[in-house]
């Protein structure tokens, strides 16, 4: 620890005690007494690098990020040696989306030599959250070898060996941090995922008995109904499984103040300013945007073959997957300088229509180093990249765009069916209803239609169903959009190495096969009303 003089002796003492009183607190989750006691050391002490790192933590905590890290900065700058400096740093780095300079941050707290399980886990879980999954795998292993008896750290580790494909070590994992803490409900979800449920091997009893146990925790049992309900549905007891998934998704929808008129808004702000004029404007040869053609924006509703379309297009060796990023939504938000929480919104989309659609485009190839600009396309596979359809058209006017489309009953009980990240903020929050599912796709469905028709041609719309019907056909058709030279490794996705970091990690590590199509007849009562929607809203399913 750096000081600009030595300390008084007789101020040495309080400030030893303060300190000690804001780790204290801070672990009490007082987070305001915590943040005076370091105010303390730091009028007597203006250099004590802990205060600073403690200060920025504190604002981490409240989701005050950006202050998080001008702290954590200064803490840094004041003692550059202490790894969980760097590796706090890295966390919020992150949370912020800035991963180039989130994976330096905890390639610094790498070099310094981590020897406490926690800041080994924190590292681990940027390089996870970044895509770097092979070297979080050694630094989670290390954490567990430090300390085997804490269930997050179990997990983690069980969630970057998922994501490589290692199914069995994952399994072991999951089942550890279960051992560690039986009420570590995520854990029994994410094991009963990881593969298909037998009549004599699966985890139903032991996540019965743990129900009564979640009462009054809606995330609790939102996570053990999604894995029973699973888990029934592998056993082919449909009534069962449905019963549970309605259990689960009600639970957490009656914590949310979710309404489907907030996103229609969203929807209807987006056809009205691309019409036809604005997008017969954006078509002209000096119009702006930057030239790249690097691009490839897989689009749609979530579980609709996204994932499936990516493994293809990325098992051609001119093209690396880089994953799900928020890259485009985060600078088009940046640009239109609102200052809503949400990521998208009526007036941030109008502010955005103003931007130098050039200097955005260029600014978004720019965010995505250095992991890409390595092979001569890269693929970015956010599913809700479908509300920027106009803004990717006129900020990258030669980026190919792919909308996977699917049976709109299977899309509606899959994305039903799928536990969103809890804290991936509202953009998923119509999943706990299955009619608000169902009012969503119709909000998707009329959008495609629009996007279709202002900019024809723009957007390869990929039928799931059909790829599983043909696959050679329909894969050949998807590198042809793109402007590639046909590979064979295209037909044989599944032995495609790179990390899966979606729900679909175990599913694509295996041929393509039939019996996610129609899944929506096994549940056909349940779901007559949905289908009644759809019926009225002239959408057909085929």
């Amino acid at each position: 620890m750096l000081h600009s003089a030595p300390m008084p002796q007789d101020q040495i003492k309080p400030v030893q005690e303060w300190h000690r009183e804001a780790l204290r607190l801070i672990s009490r989750g007082r987070h305001a007494q915590a943040y005076q006691s370091c105010l303390s050391i730091l009028n007597v002490d203006p250099v004590h690098a802990d205060a600073h790192f403690l200060i920025g933590i504190i604002a981490a905590e409240r989701n005050e990020i950006i202050k998080a890290v001008e702290w954590i900065r200064k803490a840094i700058a004041l003692d550059g040696e202490q790894t969980e400096y760097h590796a706090h740093l890295g966390r919020c780095l992150v949370m912020l989306k800035r991963d180039r300079e989130a994976v330096a941050a905890a390639a610094e707290a790498a070099r310094l030599g981590p020897a406490d399980a926690l800041t080994l886990d924190t590292i681990g879980c940027v390089y996870s959250y970044t895509g770097h999954h092979e070297t979080a795998v050694g630094l989670f292993r290390r954490a567990v070898g430090l300390k085997s008896n804490d269930p997050t750290f179990q997990f983690n580790l069980g969630a970057s060996l998922r994501f490589l494909g290692h199914f069995d070590a994952a399994a072991t994992a999951y089942e550890n941090a279960i051992g560690a803490s039986p009420r570590f409900y995520r854990a029994h979800w994410a094991l009963s995922t990881l593969r298909k449920q037998a009549p004599d091997k699966n985890h139903i009893k032991r996540l019965e008995q743990l129900l009564p146990s979640c009462a009054g925790d809606a995330d609790a049992q939102l996570y053990l109904h999604h894995a029973l309900a699973k888990e029934f549905d592998d056993l082919e007891k449909y009534d069962q499984a449905f019963a549970h998934l309605a259990a689960g998704n009600h639970a957490k929808s009656q914590q949310l103040r979710y309404s489907i008129d907030d996103d229609a808004r969203i929807f209807g702000a987006l056809r009205k300013l691309f019409d036809a004029q604005a997008c017969a404007a954006a078509n002209r040869a000096d119009s702006g945007g930057d030239p790249t053609d690097e691009p490839i924006f897989i689009v749609g509703m979530p579980r609709t073959g996204t994932t499936l379309a990516e493994r293809i297009l990325s098992s051609h060796s001119e093209v690396y997957s880089a994953g799900e990023l928020q890259n485009f939504g985060l600078a088009l938000k940046q640009a239109a300088r609102t200052s809503s929480r949400l990521i998208l919104d009526p007036k941030t989309i109008r502010r955005a229509m103003r931007m130098d659609f050039a200097a955005q485009g260029t600014n978004y190839l720019k965010s995505t180093r250095p992991a890409t600009g390595h092979t001569r396309h890269f693929i970015d596979k956010m599913p809700t990249n479908f509300f920027y359809i106009g803004f990717i058209h006129q900020c990258l006017p030669n980026a190919k765009i792919i909308c996977l489309r699917r049976n709109p009953m299977d899309t509606c009980l899959s994305n039903f069916r799928q536990l969103f990240a809890l804290n991936f903020g509202p953009y998923y929050d119509y999943a706990y209803d299955i009619m608000d599912t169902g009012r969503y796709y119709v909000l998707f469905h009329r959008l495609m239609e629009h996007w279709r028709r202002v900019l024809p041609g723009k957007v390869l719309e990929f039928q799931y169903e059909k790829i599983v019907a043909d696959q050679e056909a329909e894969s050949r058709r998807l590198i042809e959009f793109c402007g590639l030279e046909w590979e064979d490794a295209c037909l044989d996705f599944e032995r495609n190495p790179a990390a899966v970091a979606t729900a679909s990690a175990a599913q694509v590590r295996e041929p393509i096969y039939k019996t996610a199509v129609g899944r929506w007849k096994r549940y056909e009562q349940q779901l007559l009303p949905l289908r009644e929607l759809f019926e009225a809203e002239d959408i057909p399913i085929h």
